[in-house]
C-alpha cells in the first residue's frame, strides 16, 4: 500500500480546519461549515469503542455529527463504525502526478486563466452556485502558505474558477467550478493544466486532487490528463 501521509498531511495544509483537537488515538476537526474534510475524525492509531463513544460525545459537544474520515489502513475502525450503525459516504480519490507533467500541456490560448487572490466577485458568484459558500472561502482564507484563485476564460468571457494551494512541495486543487455554458468545451482541462502551470512557478513537485467516485465526468477527465490514483478513503457518519 502507498504512503499516503503526505497527500493527507498536504489536504490539512491547504483546506484547513478552524482547530484540530487530539483526543487519544483520535483528531478531531472543529469547523463552522467548510465541509467534511474540515470536520471530520481521524485515527492515528488503534481505535476501540470506548475512544469513538469519547469522540461522538465531543463531537456533539462541539455542535457537529459523529464523522469520521477511513483511510487506507483503518479497516478495524471501519468495521467497528459499521457496527455502530454509521454509513459511507463520499468514497474519494486521490489522483496525483509530477507538476511537470501537467504543466507541459498545451492549452487553447482563449481559455487563459488569471491567478488572483483575494477572489473576484465573478468568482464568488460562480462557487456560490456551485455550492461553494462562504464557510469553504473561510477555509481558503485560512491557508497560510502559497495559493490562489485562478478565474478561466470561456468565449471571451469568465467561465470557470478554481483554488489551488501549495504545501511542502505538493499543490492540491479544490472547488474547481465550471459554469454551465463552458462544460464540455474543455475548460476542466485548461483550468487544471494551467493550476499545475501556477504550482511549478512556486516550486511545487507534485499536483494531487481529490474527486468522488460518483462524479464520472471528473474522474474521466483526471484519468484523460494521466493522473494516477494514489489511494482513496471514504466516510462514516452517524446521522441520529
Amino acid at each position: 500500500m502507498a504512503d499516503l501521509g503526505g497527500y493527507f498531511e498536504t489536504l490539512d495544509a491547504t483546506w484547513p480546519a478552524e482547530e484540530k483537537i487530539a483526543l487519544g488515538p483520535l483528531t478531531l476537526r472543529r469547523s463552522s461549515g467548510g465541509g467534511k474534510r474540515v470536520r471530520a475524525a481521524t485515527a492515528s492509531g488503534a481505535v476501540g469503542a470506548d475512544d469513538v463513544a469519547v469522540a461522538e460525545a465531543r463531537m456533539r459537544d462541539l455542535g457537529q455529527p459523529p464523522l469520521f474520515q477511513i483511510r487506507p489502513g483503518d479497516d478495524v475502525l471501519d468495521q467497528l463504525l459499521e457496527s455502530q450503525g454509521y454509513g459511507v459516504v463520499d468514497p474519494t480519490l486521490i489522483y496525483t502526478c509530477p507538476v511537470a507533467h501537467l504543466a507541459r500541456e498545451e492549452t487553447d490560448r482563449e481559455q487563459a486563466s488569471l491567478a488572483v487572490w483575494e477572489p473576484l466577485a465573478i468568482q464568488l458568484d460562480f462557487w456560490r452556485a456551485g455550492g461553494v459558500g462562504p464557510d469553504r472561502i473561510a477555509v481558503m482564507e485560512r491557508v497560510t502558505g502559497p495559493k490562489t484563485a485562478l478565474i478561466g476564460r470561456h468565449d471571451n468571457s469568465p467561465g470557470g474558477t478554481c483554488f489551488v494551494a501549495v504545501h511542502g512541495g505538493m499543490a492540491m486543487l479544490h472547488a474547481l467550478e465550471i459554469i454551465p455554458a463552458a462544460r464540455r468545451a474543455g475548460m476542466g482541462r485548461a483550468m487544471t493544466v494551467q493550476a499545475a502551470q501556477w504550482a511549478a512557478r512556486e516550486g511545487a513537485e507534485t499536483f494531487a486532487l481529490l474527486c468522488v467516485k460518483a462524479n464520472g465526468p471528473a474522474n474521466a477527465l483526471y484519468s484523460k490528463l494521466g493522473m494516477q490514483v494514489a489511494g482513496q478513503y471514504h466516510y462514516r457518519i452517524k446521522e441520529s
